[in-house]
C-alpha cells in the first residue's frame, strides 16, 4: 500500500499540534510492513520559493517534499493558484500514484487539493483528518463569538454574520455550500476526539463517514516524577505549556495564582509558564496580561517558548501541569505527552480537554474561564496530600505513533474493500521528485 500523507506545514518548520501528528502518522506508516509512504507539507513566505515549480524537496529527508502555496483564500479555504495544482500538486498524485492520500490540513493548500486527487486518481481513498472548526468556522476555526470570548454552539450564515457584520449571510452561505462539496470528495474522516466528530456531523456530515482514532505519540522514555526536596514535601510546582494567546487561557491562570492565599500557596509553590507569541496578541490582552503577571511577582516564572524535544527533560521539574483554554479544544498533543510523562492535568472542563481528561481519574476539571474555580483546583493539588499519586495511578498509557499507523491502516484496508476495490498491494518506496 502506497499513502500520501498531505498537512499545512512541516513540523520541521512549524511545531503546531496537527503538524506534529501528521508527520507521526507517517513515520509509523513507514515502520509499517508492505507501506510506501510519503510526506507532502505546504510552505510559504518567508521560505523563497524555487522558480517554475511549487514542488521543493527537504534534501535530508527521503519521501518528503515541499509544496509551495501562498495564493490562499482564508475566507473558502480556497488556492486560487489552480493551475500549480493541476499542474505540480497532480504531478505528485500522478509519479506517486498512492492507494490513500490523507489530507491532515488544508490551509494554504486549498480544499481544490481534494478535487485534484479525484479528478487525477479515480479509484485513490481520500481521507480528511480534523484538527479544529476552520470549515465550520471562520473565527480561525475556535467557534468562539468574536469579540466576547463566548462559546459557540452553532454555525450558520446568519450566526456567521452577526460574528461578521461585514460579510453577508449569503456570502457566509456560498462559504458552507463549498466547503461541504469539497468535503464531499472525500472517502472518509477522521477526528482524534468524539466531540469534535460530533460538531462536524451536527454541521451536516455523514456520521457513517467518520472514526475517532486519536493521534500518537514518538517520544522517549517518560520523565521521572520530580525528586522532592525532602520526605512529606508537597507537589507544588505547576506548569503551563503553550501559545500565549486569549484562547489558551494562561491570563486566567495567572489571575487565579493571584487569588489564592499566602497560607495555601507557601514558599515551595510556582507555576511555570512555557509558551511565547504573547507580543503577536491584540494590544489589549497584552495589557491585561502584563497587569496580572505584575500582580502575580515571585509566584510565576515566565521560561520562554520551548521545542518539542524539550519537553521531557522539562517534566522533570513539574508536578502538575494546567490547560486553561476557554475554547473547545480537540485533541492537544500536550494531553498526551503529559499522560505519558504520568503528570495530571488540571483542565477547563469542555471539547476535548474534558474528554480526554477524566474529572478525578487523571486530573481534575474545572469551569472554563473561571479563575476562583482554578484556585480551589489548585488549592486542592497543594492541599490534598494523596491526590497526585490517585490521579497519576489513573492515567492510561496514551497511543503511540506505531499503533496509530496500524489503526488508520486497518482503516484504509476497510474503506478499499467498501468501495470494491482489490487490496492494495505492498509497495517499494519510490523516490520522490526532486
Amino acid at each position: 500500500m502506497r499513502v500520501l500523507v498531505v498537512s499545512h506545514a512541516h513540523p520541521s518548520l512549524s511545531l503546531g499540534g496537527a503538524e506534529i501528528a501528521s508527520y507521526n502518522l507517517h513515520k509509523g506508516l513507514q515502520a509499517s510492513e508492505g507501506v510506501d509512504a510519503h510526506y507532502l507539507a505546504r510552505i510559504g513566505a518567508p521560505t523563497p520559493r524555487h522558480a517554475g515549480t511549487a514542488l521543493m524537496s527537504l534534501r535530508q529527508r527521503g519521501g518528503e517534499l515541499l509544496y509551495y502555496a501562498e495564493d490562499y483564500d482564508h475566507f473558502l479555504l480556497s488556492n486560487r493558484a489552480t493551475d500549480e495544482i493541476e499542474r505540480d500538486f497532480s504531478r505528485v498524485l500522478r509519479d506517486l500514484k498512492p492507494d490513500v492520500v490523507h489530507f491532515h490540513h488544508v490551509i494554504g493548500l486549498g480544499l481544490e487539493c481534494l478535487f485534484a486527487v479525484r479528478d487525477t486518481l479515480p479509484d485513490a481513498t481520500i481521507v480528511v483528518t480534523f484538527h479544529e472548526y476552520l470549515s465550520i468556522c471562520h473565527h480561525h476555526g475556535q467557534m468562539v463569538k468574536t469579540g466576547a470570548f463566548k462559546l459557540c454552539y452553532r454555525a450558520s450564515p446568519t450566526d456567521c454574520n452577526a460574528c461578521f457584520p461585514e460579510i453577508s449571510p449569503a456570502r457566509f452561505l456560498a462559504r458552507e455550500t463549498f466547503v461541504k462539496a469539497m468535503l464531499g470528495l472525500a472517502d472518509h474522516f477522521i477526528s482524534p476526539s468524539r466531540f469534535l466528530a460530533e460538531r462536524y456531523q451536527a454541521w451536516g456530515l455523514d456520521a457513517e463517514r467518520f472514526s475517532v482514532i486519536e493521534n500518537g505519540l514518538d517520544v522517549g522514555e517518560p520523565a521521572p516524577p520530580r525528586a522532592l526536596p525532602e520526605p512529606g514535601a508537597r507537589r507544588s510546582r505547576f506548569a503551563y505549556f503553550g501559545q500565549l494567546t486569549p484562547y489558551k487561557g494562561a491570563d486566567v491562570l495567572i489571575d487565579a495564582v493571584t487569588r489564592i492565599p499566602d497560607s495555601v500557596w507557601g514558599e515551595d509553590a510556582i507555576l511555570l509558564v512555557y509558551g511565547g507569541n504573547l507580543e503577536r496578541q491584540p494590544q489589549a490582552y497584552q495589557d491585561k496580561f502584563a497587569e496580572l503577571v505584575a500582580a502575580a511577582g515571585r509566584r510565576v516564572r515566565f521560561c520562554g517558548a520551548f521545542q518539542n524535544h524539550e519537553l521531557p527533560n522539562l517534566m522533570r521539574s513539574v508536578d502538575w501541569v494546567v490547560m486553561p483554554s476557554i475554547w473547545w479544544e480537540n485533541s492537544p498533543i500536550v494531553i498526551q505527552e503529559c499522560f505519558h510523562h504520568g503528570r495530571p492535568i488540571l483542565s477547563s472542563n469542555i471539547g476535548g480537554m474534558a474528554e480526554k481528561i477524566t474529572d478525578e481519574i487523571n486530573g481534575l476539571h474545572f469551569r472554563s474561564g473561571s479563575p476562583e474555580d482554578l484556585v480551589d483546583c489548585m488549592t486542592r493539588a497543594l492541599s490534598e496530600p494523596d491526590l497526585w499519586a490517585r490521579l497519576r495511578g489513573g492515567i492510561a498509557k496514551p497511543l503511540n505513533h506505531i499503533d496509530c499507523a496500524d489503526a488508520h491502516l486497518a482503516l484504509y484496508r476497510r474503506l478499499s474493500a467498501e468501495r470494491g476495490l482489490p487490496e492494495p498491494a505492498s509497495r517499494m518506496a519510490t523516490p520522490m521528485i526532486a
